[in-house]
């Protein structure tokens, strides 16, 4: 059964529920690792979209996971006692639904401790919903804090109790978006893409996304409205496209529908100067499905073997990960590599500074006061910019061919300058 106690103020369903089981497999429970104190195990849980249109953010598991899994094979020490990590990883499929499954079976059934979510928040939404009811602490990265937040209803003035987000928000993309436009020449005309999920209604907000300050810096945002995702026709959004004059696209897709889109745009001659996407473009195998039309396509970057930052847990500069990534799969490094490090980085400074590892509260209270450098840059929960979020640094670049291979080059960095240049960007014509 679980470490935590029985008799805390955090008795509840969850707990009823696994008392239940208790007694009707006695037996099961009698041969669990957990029994025996000498032996104590933290249970990890991890849901992420290895499969399903939103498969690339996690291309990188498998390989990510090993490695985790090597640091941690030694335990991790807590008070002077040293605990076995067990890590139990589920697959979402790219399904809201699916990952809420999983979330709760690692929590009722397999009985975690924490459990971490990346990639979407077709992913980090539901898990932590299903932690917050569960009352199980949840640390969950890779998508803007807004669509976290506000598409699961948070207030502000209250913020969550058992799930905390680290990574950047929609006002760090739109900045950095911008940085980027502005150094292009570009014409202030842009179209928008926003579908109709958690990330396209979140960037597509008159209030809190992309319209109000597209607007304040002088551009003329033609907005169509929200597709359905897995369209099979951009023709009306093409059209609406060429009759405003635009000459930048923006917006938040995923893979299979911006390669519809940029397909038809050829088609049907539409050649924007500059197509900056969110999520359909951050990684090379999409680009390079592409072929040729994938070069000079721009987008966020979260994440390069060239950010400054290393590795709390191993002591590996972003430049060792990658090529290990890449020297291990044969396949170039992609950005969520650090950011999956990162949360079991967070994991193991959570566990090692847990006054009592038997008690969620005191493991929510480690959370809160989390203050570190990851592969990713800080985690610190009490800078916010609300309560259960911190950010993390952004800027933006460009997909180059360099010897016939693609790679992501950071051309804008006025948010976020200690992170290197590493070209000029070129417009698509």
């Amino acid at each position: 059964m679980s470490i935590f106690k029985r008799g805390s103020p955090h008795f509840n369903r969850r707990s009823m529920l696994q008392m239940t089981a208790a007694a009707v497999a006695a037996p099961a429970i009698l041969r669990h690792t957990r029994a025996y104190a000498a032996d104590p195990v933290i249970k990890i849980g991890h849901v992420s979209p290895r499969t399903g249109p939103l498969a690339g953010f996690a291309e990188a598991d498998t390989h990510v996971l090993a490695g985790i899994e090597k640091v941690f094979a030694g335990g991790l020490e807590n008070n002077g006692k040293s605990y076995a990590v067990e890590i139990i990883s589920k697959d979402s499929q790219s399904n809201p639904n699916r990952a809420a499954e999983v979330a709760s079976n690692l929590i009722l059934a397999d009985e975690v401790d924490i459990i971490v979510a990346a990639s979407t928040p077709d992913t980090t939404n539901p898990v932590a919903d299903q932690a917050e009811v569960n009352e199980v602490p949840c640390i969950t990265t890779d998508c803007p804090w807004q669509p976290y937040f506000f598409g699961r209803n948070g207030n502000p003035a209250e913020g969550f109790e058992y799930t905390y987000h680290f990574f950047w928000g929609l006002e760090d993309v739109i900045g950095t978006f911008l940085d980027l436009w502005g150094s292009s020449g570009a014409d202030k005309k842009i179209g928008g893409l926003f579908p109709n999920d958690a990330d396209g209604n979140a960037w597509g907000d008159p209030e809190l996304g992309f319209p109000k300050p597209l607007a304040g810096a002088g551009y003329t945002l033609t907005d169509p409205g929200r597709y359905q995702p897995l369209t099979d026709d951009f023709s009306a959004q093409i059209s609406a496209f060429k009759q405003a004059g635009c000459e930048i696209v923006t917006g938040n897709m995923i893979p299979p529908d911006f390669a519809n889109f940029w397909s038809q745009a050829a088609q049907q001659g539409f050649s924007p100067k500059v197509v900056t996407i969110g999520k359909a473009l951050l990684f090379p195998s999409v680009i390079e499905s592409l072929g040729n039309r994938g070069e000079g396509l721009t987008s966020e970057i979260w994440w390069t073997p060239n950010h400054p930052f290393t590795s709390s847990l191993t002591g590996e500069s972003a430049r060792a990960l990658a090529d290990g990534y890449a020297a291990a799969t044969g396949r170039p490094w992609t950005q969520p590599i650090g950011f999956k490090h990162a949360l079991f980085e967070v994991v193991a400074d959570v566990v090692k500074r847990t006054a009592d590892l038997e008690d969620p509260a005191a493991i929510l209270e480690s959370i809160r006061t989390t203050s570190m450098s990851t592969i990713v840059g800080d985690v610190d929960w009490s800078k916010g910019p609300v309560k259960n979020v911190t950010k993390t640094p952004l800027v933006s670049g460009q997909w180059q061919k360099s010897n016939g291979k693609f790679d992501l080059v950071v051309t804008n960095n006025a948010s976020a300058t200690n992170i290197p240049i590493g070209g000029e960007l070129k417009l698509l014509a």
